[in-house]
């Protein structure tokens, strides 16, 4: 006689999220993430951003930040600014979804407005010009009343594509893309001058920010004026890719000198907190006089790649309470539970008013991969057979008997 006993085995994995606990700061002229730069891009990062901060941490994971402290040194006046990573050896094309969440916070009105479009073909229908697929978004920070925001919002779609002038091709070469970039610029100001109009009927003392980003493939081009700010999650690192505007950046300051403004309080001309915008026409007037506030944008280009797990594009009221990689953090933890990028904009829009933010606040997180979370596997446990003597199995027995 055989006696079968089942062994059940199981193998227990234990899975560490590394966080840095340390960080040196290093000055740079590239943005270079050190031994990260590898698995972004075979060939590293170029860019022709002035210097920013290098945070590099001990373990795993690197920041890069380009915080408003030292945006003084590390902000670009140049309106030709624009950053490209090096094409990767295989194109990679996203999964896009996203998801949106704005909140009128302490404040007694609402002046944001953004836009999410995940499927642009379909948006704009026979208009629809390229073979790959693409998406759009912007965030519009208005001050001054939200005319302006809700204005730039209303007409976005019809400035940047349906009367614009846009490359009829989306070959993946460098003229298509500065046609690209260049209709994005004649769009701002269009829109722009659209504000000064009295058909607008949008107030000479109202403006708005405005930051658009639009996903052709897997290429991402982002046109800013302002500060509201477009940071990307890089395998976990976060990566400022917009500039903000703001009349802290030493460059914008002295570009505002030049042109005989000031700066008082932190503010241009003692009233705005910003040094470019969309309307705001009281301090642009004359039309076609040199103005120290212009609506001229900072437009960066970048091929994303595998690494890259989404996109989180918010206002100030977002950023003037926690850092990049903060927001990153938040979000990447936010995501491994829920799966679904409209609950981590609204968890960073809380987040924000935990942190007794005084603005409006509005998040868009976009993601690059499916989100669908993946079955957990069964794994199948060994069955161990152990063969045992009648002899034996009577000893065992007496043993267990006599216990």
């Amino acid at each position: 006689m055989v006696a079968e006993t089942d062994i059940l085995c199981s193998q227990s994995v234990s899975v560490q999220y590394y966080s840095a606990k340390k960080s040196t700061k290093i000055e740079t002229e590239l943005f270079d993430v050190s031994s990260a730069a590898a698995a972004v891009s075979p060939t590293g990062i170029t860019t022709t951003s002035p210097k920013s901060q290098i945070f590099c941490a001990s373990d795993a994971e690197i920041s890069i930040e380009i915080c408003r402290s030292e945006s003084a040194r590390s902000c670009s006046t140049s309106t030709q600014s624009t950053t490209v990573f090096e094409t990767p050896s295989r194109r990679f094309v996203p999964s896009i979804c996203s998801g949106s969440h704005s909140d009128i916070g302490p404040c007694c009105s609402n002046e944001d407005e953004h836009i999410c479009i995940d499927d642009l073909s379909a948006h704009l229908g026979s208009l629809y010009r390229w073979s790959q697929p693409s998406s759009f978004y912007a965030v519009f920070d208005g001050h001054g009343g939200s005319d302006a925001a809700s204005y730039v919002k209303n007409n976005a779609v019809k400035f940047f594509f349906e009367d614009a002038n846009l490359p009829q091709t989306s070959d993946d070469d460098e003229t298509f893309f500065q046609d690209l970039e260049s209709a994005h610029r004649k769009a701002f100001s269009l829109i722009d001058l659209a504000l000064a109009d009295e058909q607008s009927s949008v107030d000479s003392y109202c403006g708005t920010t405005a930051l658009t980003v639009l996903i052709l493939g897997g290429h991402l081009l982002i046109a800013n004026v302002g500060d509201c700010r477009a940071v990307l999650c890089r395998n976990g690192v976060a990566v400022q890719l917009s500039q903000d505007h703001r009349p802290s950046c030493q460059l914008e300051r002295e570009r505002v000198e030049n042109l005989g403004g000031t700066i008082e309080y932190d503010r241009l001309n003692g009233e705005l907190a910003v040094t470019r915008a969309l309307g705001d026409w009281y301090m642009k007037l004359p039309l076609g006089s040199p103005s120290p506030l212009i609506a001229e944008p900072d437009v960066q280009q970048t091929l994303l790649t595998e690494d890259d797990e989404f996109l989180i594009i918010g206002c100030d009221g977002i950023w003037e309470m926690m850092s990049n990689q903060e927001a990153v953090s938040l979000v990447r933890r936010e995501l491994r539970h829920t799966h679904n990028p409209q609950q981590c904009a609204r968890e960073l829009v809380s987040q924000a008013l935990r942190l007794h933010t005084d603005d409006n606040l509005t998040a868009i997180v976009v993601c690059f991969s499916s989100l669908e979370p993946q079955n957990s596997v069964v794994s199948q446990r060994p069955r161990v057979r152990f063969c045992m003597s009648e002899e034996a199995r009577k000893k065992l027995q007496s043993l267990l008997g006599g216990n």
